[in-house]
């Protein structure tokens, strides 16, 4: 089941972004040294919590037998546009659909929210991930180089 998180759940949805997000620092060998700021090591609850707060950011989580087992938030963006954060699943519950049952519930909110068009941004050497997001409706956009970041940055879009 996915449903809206409480502020209360912003804990474990910051465990389950960092145990996500960190299968793929290990697998392209980031770590806190060469990429503090990657997703698995910056995600914070202050963090969330201001996203929740300030910027008013829908964030849904998948629940099995309530415990949060994935997640995403939105951001609206300007021409009526949104960006797809943190779309995840944990290691364990992976090759379930349950990343694609996420996803096309953010088609869905995004599209209630007034968005034609979302935007994502992936780590541009994760080639079974953009080939992911390719399969489901995706285009890939362009890539930029961070000085911060050891990766080049992808990002894609799907019109709504």
């Amino acid at each position: 089941m996915i449903k809206k998180i409480r502020e209360k759940e912003i804990a474990e949805c910051v465990n389950v972004i960092k145990e996500s997000f960190i299968t793929v620092a290990d697998e392209q060998g980031y770590t806190v040294d060469n990429a503090p700021r990657f997703t698995a090591f910056a995600t914070t609850e202050e963090r969330l919590l201001y996203q929740l707060k300030n910027e008013h950011r829908p964030m849904f989580a998948y629940y099995d037998d309530g415990k949060i087992i994935g997640y995403y938030s939105l951001a609206l963006q300007d021409n009526n546009e949104c960006e797809l954060n943190n779309l995840c699943v944990l290691p364990q519950y992976r090759h379930k659909h349950i990343g694609a049952k996420l996803l096309e519930d953010a088609y869905i909110k995004a599209k209630e929210m007034g968005c034609k068009k979302m935007n994502i941004g992936i780590v541009e050497e994760n080639t079974i991930l953009r080939k992911w997001y390719e399969d489901n409706g995706f285009v890939h956009i362009g890539t930029k180089k961070f000085d911060f970041f050891p990766f080049t940055c992808g990002y894609m879009e799907r019109n709504i």
